[in-house]
Formats: structure tokens, sequence, C-alpha cells
């Protein structure tokens, strides 16, 4: 007997192929028939019409940074509710484990760093979290069982510096005895199930104490060394942040990547590939990494977001802008200090400078101040501000708009809500990003969806950009859009059995209305542990999300159901060599 048929409904299978009407029966938590309507005679539990909706796979986000958020939220929100039922953690160099049992003042630096790095509540760290474990294996077997989304981490290699050098980690280089214990610690923690490795040498990557966190001070013979160590295990891979990622790789960034993938023989990525037709130069110096890894050996996939992601600022607290070179130390004072700062032409004019200058990178875009939307405010002042343009203010006032946008804040103490328009919603750049995704080295990705939660809301790229492929610019057909966002992750990870409306395959499934699916505005709710805040957007069109053949989401509400599970290399993922 089947424990569920799906009937009438327009699958789009996740390979690419063209849409058919076709009945789905689950068993067991896969899919055990996919035929033609009206052909299944066997009985089901339960069944439903679904008629005049799409079935297709679960989607598969591969940068989330849901490591935390997975203990007080087993159901991923928002991003479940938007089709999500994979997610890849352990980003960017950063995880929860290992911890040394004999240190335990390592989870209150790594809680910080989290906090400082990754937007997440301090607050919700430490009261949403048991912090129970040493081992990756361990903080692996804590999420065991618990969680409604499957969910796969890489190692970061900030814990596991610390984990083996201490507080020596920053600043600090390994001795030959220290980086073979890194190196056994990564075994083991692969030896578990972990994805693989994941570092930074980002610029923007600080941690709790405005220091370079630990990775960054990794040189090439460490990165070399713990990407053989990836090679020797199954179903596993590397993921790694540069400078360059922000804007153009160095020639040394690209032998850096392409040594450490050929190394290790299997796949790196890395994010967030940016696309603005008013840099075109920029693709194509980042895909040179790619074209190279090939040719060594390698391979070097591209994350790009197949939307604008909402992403608001403020004065008063951390956000891109203290990423902006020599802003920090402005952005960083006491608020009486940092207004007054702020309010000196000659500061005003030197931030500017350094907003505008190339060692900014992808921040440039930041600086454009007329073109920031007034968001909340709190002071009788700015009464009236709220969804107003700076430039049309700065006008109204006869000021320049970063001194209009700096009296406005200032008014609030600096805790207005700023939203930049984008710069690179322009047709030309939509193009150039259509044309970009069809490169074999580029993915759809870069979410962060766990992560800066009070400050963006990517988790819904998924809804916001299969609505506009039905409805909107049209840019990709529907089962082409289907296959970047379940078949091309699945595969790039060597994930078995998902990714695919196919019998034998795991039922992940995600049943939509093609009229309306779609991602709401991002809205400030405070649900975080410790009442904390973040941006949350509901799903719009979202009729049911199945994780291994249990409903998780009805009508974008969560059902309580915890089938996920913890995807562990070579159990669940295969090698996917670059040999």
């Amino acid at each position: 007997m089947l424990d569920h048929l799906i009937r009438g409904a327009t699958v789009v299978d996740g390979t690419g192929a063209a849409a058919r009407t076709a009945d789905v029966g689950l068993r067991d938590g896969r899919i055990a028939v996919v035929a033609e309507p009206g052909t299944i005679q066997e009985e089901a539990r339960t069944s439903e019409d679904a008629t005049g909706l799409v079935l297709t796979p679960g989607f598969v986000d591969p940068h989330t940074h849901y490591d935390a958020q997975l203990f007080w939220d087993p159901f991923a929100t928002p991003s479940m509710n938007h089709g999500v039922t994979t997610v890849a953690g352990g980003n960017c160099g950063f995880t929860l484990a290992p911890l040394h049992p004999d240190r335990p003042e390592d989870a209150d630096y790594t809680r910080r760093m989290m906090s400082k790095v990754e937007g997440m509540a301090l607050k919700a760290l430490e009261e949403g979290v048991d912090w129970s474990w040493s081992s990756f294996g361990e903080y692996l077997d804590a999420l065991e069982g618990r969680i409604a989304v499957n969910a796969g981490f890489m190692v970061g290699h900030c814990a596991l510096r610390r984990y083996v050098m201490g507080a020596d980690a920053v600043g600090g280089q390994p001795t030959e005895e220290q980086l073979a214990r890194m190196a056994d610690l990564l075994h083991g923690a692969m030896d578990a199930g972990a994805w693989g490795l994941s570092t930074t040498q980002s610029s923007t990557h600080s941690d709790g104490d405005g220091a370079p966190v630990a990775s960054r001070h990794a040189g090439p013979a460490e990165l070399i060394a713990l990407s053989k160590a990836v090679g020797e295990h199954e179903g596993t891979q590397l993921e790694a942040i540069l400078a360059g990622c922000l804007d153009r790789f160095s020639d040394d960034e690209i032998d850096l990547f392409v040594e450490m993938t050929a190394a290790a023989g299997r796949p790196l990525n890395w994010n967030v590939l940016t696309i603005d037709a008013a840099v075109p130069e920029r693709v194509p110096r980042q895909l040179v990494a790619s074209e190279r890894a090939r040719r060594s050996g390698g391979r070097i996939v591209a994350l790009t977001m197949p939307i604008l992601t909402p992403m608001n600022m403020s004065l008063g607290t951390f956000c891109a802008l203290n990423l902006i070179p020599g802003w920090g130390e402005i952005l960083g004072l006491p608020v009486p200090e940092r207004i007054a700062a702020l309010r000196d032409p000659a500061v005003r004019a030197e931030m500017l400078r350094r907003a505008d200058s190339k060692e900014a990178g992808v921040f440039r875009r930041l600086a454009d101040f007329g073109r920031y939307v007034i968001g909340d405010t709190y002071s009788r002042e700015n009464a009236g501000l709220t969804g107003r343009v700076v430039k049309d203010i700065a006008v109204e006032r006869g000021q320049d708009a970063f001194q209009c946008l700096v009296e406005i804040c200032a008014n609030d103490g600096l805790r207005t809500v700023l939203w930049p328009m984008p710069t690179d919603n322009d047709p030309a750049s939509w193009a150039l990003r259509r044309e970009t995704w069809e490169h074999e080295d580029v993915m759809l990705g870069g979410s962060d969806a766990g992560a800066h939660l009070d400050r963006m809301c990517g988790a819904p790229y998924t809804t916001r950009f299969l609505g506009d492929c039905l409805r909107g610019r049209k840019l990709v057909p529907l089962e082409q859009a289907v296959r970047m966002l379940t078949d091309d992750p699945a595969r790039l990870f060597g994930l078995r059995e998902r990714g695919r409306v196919a019998e034998g395959f795991h039922a992940d499934l995600v049943l939509f209305d093609p009229e309306r699916i779609e991602a709401g505005p991002a809205t400030l709710v405070h649900d975080l542990p410790g009442d904390s805040p973040r941006l949350d957007s509901r799903a719009v069109g979202i009729v049911s999300v199945r994780v291994n053949g249990v409903e998780t989401v009805r009508d974008d509400e969560v059902t309580g159901a915890i089938p996920g599970r913890v995807l562990r290399s070579g159990r669940d993922t295969r090698t996917v060599s670059t040999r």
C-alpha cells in the first residue's frame, strides 16, 4: 500500500525535461511510482488531487549558516516554507564544533565570533543552543532526529584552528605537529559525516574582539594540507571565501583556489558572484578561476543569487557599512562620539572617498546615499520620512545626500533603518545574469538564510525566482529554473537519490500553484530566543512541502513534523571527483 498518492500534478522532475502530467505515489519515505494519470492501481492511505499544481523536487540551498538556528527552530524557517528541503551548513569557515573539552571559554569565543561575523543574535546563541558537544560527530548527533529538513555540514577551519592552537589560532602559525593534529581532527569529523572543509580569508571576517578570524592567518601550505585530507574521504567537498570573492580575484588567489581543488580532487564552491552590468569585467575575471581549475584537474563553482536580496542598513548597529574600508573605526565609536564624527564634513568626505575607492570592492555600491529609502524611524523630527528616498529629502533641505542621511539618523540616536535601493536592477544586469547562469561552473545559492537575520532575508530566493520565471522577467523556462534549484546543487554535493522526482528517490517534494508562487515582503519579527529580531518572509503559493515523504508544510504553515535527516558524507553523499 502507498502512504500517499498525488494525483494529476504537473511534474517538473528536476532534470530539465519537459513538464508532464502524472500521478506520484510515495512509500516509506521514497517515491515508489511515477505514472500516467489514472494508471496506479495500488491503494493509498491518503491522497490528494493536484490538478493545476506543479510538483517538483525539494529545493537544495547550498549556503545557509543554519548551524545554530536548527537547535531552536528545527523547521529552518523561512527556508522550508519556501520549498527548501535540504540545507548545507558549516559555511565560510565557521562552525559550532569541534570545541575543546578542556577549554569551556572556547564556546563563549565561538558565540561572540558567530554573533559578529554572521550577524546571529548573541542572546539566541546563548539561550537557544545547549553547547553540549566536543567533537564534530557529537554536534551532528545532537541534531539527529530533531530537525524537519535534511542538513549536511562542512567543518569550519576556524574551529579546527581554535581547537588545536587555542588563542594562538588568531595571529599564530601552526607547528608541524599542530598542523598534523588539525588534519587528524578534520579526518575524524569526516569519518563522522562532515561534508568537507570550509575556510575564509576574506578581509570582512572578524571575530568578536574585532581581530581577523583564525583561518585568515593560515598560509597556503596549511590550506593545501587540509584540502588533501578532504580528498581522502568519500562524498566530500571544499568551500572557501577569499578577499577577491567580493570583487575580483588576484592572480595569487586564483592560484590558491586551483591548488586547493586540485589537491583534494573535489569541487570547491565559493560565494558570492556579484553580477552587475556596470562592472562588465568582473564576471569574466571571476570565472578565470573555474577555467584554470578544469585544466588542472579541479573544479571551482561560483554561487550567485537569482534575486536581489532585501537588505537593510543602519549607522547604529553592525552591518555591511562597517565593512567599507575605514568605516569600521568610525561606526565602532560610542554613539555620541559617532554622531559627532559623522557630523564633521571632513570625516564624511574621507568616508565617501574610501567608499568609492578600488579597495572597497562591491561595497562601492553602498555609497550612493541618495538612493537609500528611509525605513523605521524613532523621533518626532523624523515623522513622515518612512518610505521616502533620501535624495528627495536632501533636495528639499539643500543638503548633500550623505549629510542629509546622517542628520536623519542622528535624530533617532542612529536607530534609523535604511534600505538601499539596488544599483543592479537594470535590464542589462538581468540579461548578464541569464547569460552567466549558463556557465557550467555557476550555480544558484548564497542565501545566508540562517545568518544576518536582522539585516537581510535571502531564504525566499527560491519562490521569488520561480515567480519571476513564470510571471515576471521569464529569464529561463520553469523546467530549467527547477533544475537550477534542485538537481544542480544535489549533483554538486553528490547527494544520493535526492534532487529529482524519480522512482526510488527520497520523497523530498514541493507542490505549488504556478499562478501564485512568490515570496512576500521582508518583515521584522521578534521570535528568536531572547526575543531577538529577524527578517521573515511569507511563502505565497506553496501548497505542500514534504521531507522524506512526510508533510512538513501545508499552505505556508508548518505541520510540526520533524522527518529531516542529518546527511553524512559517504553514507548520504557520493564522491564527485574532479579527476
